[in-house]
């Protein structure tokens, strides 16, 4: 049973990256929202088990699991055991992603970086998909984070992260076509400029990226999460194949 103040109560999410920035607020968001959380990380422990301990005190469960994102065997063992964990599972929220700039014309380019942003941004995100798809339950939630730079290009230098990126908002629009005769629908949220480690907004390029946006400013991690509980919530289940664009209005 649920309740306006707890959409997800009874429900078991999936968040891949789910210790930094967009992550840990989509954690703590869907844990609020009455979900019982699993989340993955990649390298602190001491940081994922304070995530844990926040979700455990709201009076959800929470469960933390090492995974490579890039790593197709370790990111399907992370699904199987989510589900086994809590014993069902019902959305799935992949958060974890890489962001590596380089121009066209460089030919220094770092091609193994290049490789391994590809295998972390689209192939994690596919082969979680594919994982969780026999798991997830009709009705279920899949909820990608992209970019607003696969609309808008803000600056020279992006084009290898934001097709990466792009690439999953193509794979989301067709694996909602898959899953609709389940109930199970898949979107993607595009952030703009948001206030993280990566990007924070006092960094070099933070007047420039503000001043794109209609509202002049950064974006919070807290406000992707709220895009993200509204799509993984009861309220919207005739929204599929979409791409929610969370950006201040960018401009250009």
């Amino acid at each position: 049973m649920t309740s306006n103040s707890q959409p997800l109560l009874g429900k078991v999410a999936l968040v891949t990256g789910g210790t930094r920035g967009i992550g840990a607020a989509i954690v703590r968001r869907l844990a609020s929202d009455g979900a019982d959380v699993v989340f993955s990380y990649a390298a602190s422990m001491d940081q994922a088990s304070a995530i844990a301990q926040e979700v455990e005190a709201m009076g959800r469960r929470a469960l933390a699991i090492r995974a490579d994102q890039a790593d197709a065997v370790e990111v399907t063992a992370l699904v199987r055991e989510a589900h086994a964990a809590f014993g069902r599972l019902d959305i799935l929220i992949n958060s974890a992603g890489v962001f590596v700039t380089g121009s066209v014309d460089d030919a220094d380019a770092d091609l193994a970086a290049f490789d391994h942003q590809i295998a972390v941004n689209v192939k994690g995100v596919a082969t979680a998909v594919r994982a969780a798809v026999p798991l997830l339950s009709d009705g279920g939630r899949i909820v990608s984070i992209g970019t607003t730079g696969a609309v808008h290009v803000p600056f020279a230098g992006a084009a290898d992260y934001i097709a990466s990126k792009a690439a999953v908002a193509a794979y989301s629009r067709g694996w909602a076509r898959d899953l609709g005769p389940r109930g199970i629908t898949v979107n993607v949220v595009q952030p703009g400029a948001i206030n993280t480690d990566m990007n924070p907004e006092t960094g070099d390029f933070a007047a420039m990226l503000s001043g794109l946006a209609a509202l002049g400013r950064y974006g919070q991690p807290q406000d992707i999460a709220n895009a993200v509980a509204f799509l993984a919530g009861p309220d919207a289940s005739y929204i599929t194949g979409a791409t929610l664009n969370v950006d201040g209005g960018q401009l250009a």
